[in-house]
């Protein structure tokens, strides 16, 4: 994920505060959505609330963009890897590069960063999946789980850009955020700290987790996946409703 996320807590989004109500307002998405990837995901029913976080099957994502903005910025690259009663499936892992399309084009300037962050260079950029493909791909994967990411206002307004973008709606889907859960438990304590430390990095640290290569989809998305791990497993109790971890 690009840098500097962490600077905008303000803009968390609200559309998990009533977890209850998301499967209603996915069948009645579902019964408005045209034929297509999109229905086909919104018609798996979304893991009950109450449903224990060990039994709840978890999907953890990354998105790697020019920038924060999806207005602005494009997708690069995609990442994810599935969480399975609180274990990390390393078989289910996958990544892809998106193909940029022409009506995206960007700045050279924003080229050019995006190579010095992600290491994607506009050739490699060029191989990848179609956007159509790459969308498609991961709604297939995504379905029926709990989305989990790193400040994900990104994945959320990327992915309902793409999605209005490609079949006409946006998508809602259950999110469990590993730097909101962080940050309601370090505003908790009604200490001052360092907005720094919300970072995957530095958060990782706080665990004693290895160092991980950032800005990469996949690492960031394993890396994820292994922070909320240690969430749970030092602030949670595996039967703790799914529910309670969602923003």
């Amino acid at each position: 994920m690009i840098v500097n996320k962490h600077w905008q807590l303000k803009n968390l989004s609200l559309a998990n505060l009533n977890p209850l109500n998301l499967n209603k307002r996915r069948e009645r998405l579902a019964r408005k959505v045209p034929n297509g990837p999109l229905k086909d995901f919104l018609t798996v029913p979304f893991p009950h609330p109450n449903q224990a976080i060990k039994d709840t099957p978890l999907f953890a994502l990354d998105f790697e963009t020019t920038g924060l903005s999806a207005q602005t910025a494009q997708l690069l690259s995609i990442g994810f890897v599935d969480i399975e009663h609180l274990a990390i499936k390393l078989s289910s892992s996958d990544h892809y590069l998106v193909r940029p399309e022409a009506s995206n084009i960007v700045k050279k300037r924003s080229n050019t960063e995006a190579i010095v962050i992600h290491q994607i260079t506009e050739h490699e950029s060029q191989q990848g999946e179609p956007l159509t493909s790459a969308i498609e791909q991961l709604l297939t994967a995504m379905a029926g789980k709990v989305v989990v990411a790193h400040y994900a206002k990104i994945e959320q307004s990327f992915l309902a850009k793409t999605c209005k973008q490609l079949y006409g709606y946006e998508p809602i889907f259950p999110v469990i955020d590993t730097l909101a859960l962080a940050k309601k438990r370090l505003d908790s304590r009604q200490i001052a700290y360092d907005p720094s430390n919300l970072r995957l990095t530095n958060l990782r640290e706080s665990y004693q987790l290895p160092s991980h290569y950032a800005h990469n989809a996949l690492n960031d998305a394993l890396a994820t996946a292994e922070l909320l791990l240690a969430e749970i497993a030092h602030h949670h109790q595996p039967h703790t409703p799914n529910g309670k971890l969602r923003r």
